[in-house]
């Protein structure tokens, strides 16, 4: 596994994260004196996106993450989204918080299968970057946030090596690999079986670098060409016009990444057999793994990097539904299966004792998988884990 995929994972999610919202909020006309107290806003979603964005790309926070480090659970990065929605005064049940969950990683995973070459993941987080300066563009603050973290992201996977952005789309899909939620999206446009399965293309442009199949050349012992052949290939290729741009600005050229919402449709998640048959299975392996040391403090650091800001003034937040109406949301909570839930989580960091005790009681609730290589066999107490927050 690579240890420089965990940020590429965060930010892309988080950027589809934001699509997502950013849909929910204008669908469901958010008044005014909800999202910016006493100012008229023409776009709704701007302060509760303003808010999110902000706690997202949080300087501490994009330290922590960009070190390197193993990917970790499901569970641990879903209970850092679920801190990371309620960063404003909005608030999810949990059947939304699920359907947002569920759209996300089946977005970012249909990404990565269709990128044409490994390096072209950076162009897809590149694309979620864009666009979440664009919910900014008048937030000079908070878009220098997003300019420093584009920066890292230049620094850090800029001068990477094919074979190391080949290794990051392989954790990435090993991540993904038992995901098969039906996306009605996906489904309408036939890019999506009915069990939850992709369907890749098998036209379009090549990628950058590399020629369009259907000709075999053959060498002699010197390197000189000495024969052609032809052979008929079963897609249509072409040569892409150009490559995307790995600057802080310019054409990525790849759409993959943009936003898939910006015309407002319905949409709906459904979880396949295959989904449902790993749900029961993950409810055989409940009790935590007491080796799993790095896990706990991955979370641990996480969450205690992200400080939330609560409403002032006693000010009253609102529910946003992911659904069309409320009974379809009251449904798909009384169907989700019990072990695919996720509590949401809020943790008080004004209290030193209590946040450690919240912490403590958060991590002893996870389902850890295998110990990873190199994990320290003799476990830390998990709140000397915490003295360092």
């Amino acid at each position: 596994m690579s240890a420089r995929t965990l940020p590429l994972l965060f930010l892309n999610l988080g950027g589809e994260m934001l699509y997502i919202l950013d849909q929910r909020l204008r669908a469901q006309s958010i008044p005014g004196e909800k999202a910016r107290k006493g100012e008229r806003c023409a776009a709704p979603s701007a302060p509760v996106m303003n808010d999110i964005i902000s706690t997202m790309f949080n300087r501490k926070f994009m330290e922590e993450l960009f070190k390197p480090q193993d990917l970790y659970s499901k569970k641990a990065l879903r209970t850092v989204y679920d801190r990371l929605a309620h960063a404003s005064i909005m608030r999810l049940n949990q059947a939304s918080m699920d359907k947002l969950y569920d759209l996300m990683t089946m977005a970012f995973k249909y990404q990565v299968l269709l990128c044409p070459r490994p390096r072209d993941i950076l162009l897809v987080t590149f694309n979620h970057l864009d666009a979440i300066k664009d919910f900014i563009s008048d937030s000079p603050g908070i878009l220098n946030q997003v300019d420093e973290t584009f920066r890292r992201l230049i620094e850090t996977y800029n001068p990477l090596s094919d074979g190391e952005f080949q290794l990051i789309r392989q954790t990435l899909l090993i991540f993904f690999q038992d995901m098969h939620i039906r996306v009605s999206i996906f489904l309408k446009d036939k890019v999506q079986n009915s069990n939850g399965r992709f369907v890749l293309p098998i036209s379009g442009p090549v990628p950058w670098g590399t020629e369009v199949p259907g000709l075999i050349r053959i060498f002699n012992h010197k390197g000189v060409e000495v024969k052609r052949a032809e052979f008929t290939t079963a897609g249509n290729y072409v040569t892409p016009q150009r490559e995307g741009s790995f600057e802080l600005y310019g054409d990525r050229v790849l759409k993959l990444g943009t936003n898939m919402y910006s015309v407002t449709r319905p949409v709906e998640t459904h979880m396949s057999g295959s989904s449902k048959n790993l749900a029961s299975q993950a409810k055989e392996n409940i009790a935590p793994n007491p080796l799993a040391k790095e896990e706990l403090n991955f979370l641990a650091r996480l969450l205690g990097g992200l400080d939330i800001q609560k409403p002032a003034g006693g000010e009253s937040g609102f529910r946003l539904n992911l659904f069309t109406t409320d009974e379809e949301e009251e449904h798909a909570a009384q169907t989700r299966p019990e072990e695919l839930s996720y509590k949401v989580i809020n943790i008080e960091a004004t209290q030193e004792p209590a946040r450690r005790a919240e912490l403590s009681r958060i991590l002893g609730e996870l389902d850890v998988a295998e110990p990873r290589p190199g994990s320290a066999e003799k476990g830390e107490d998990l709140l000397a884990l915490m003295d360092g927050l």
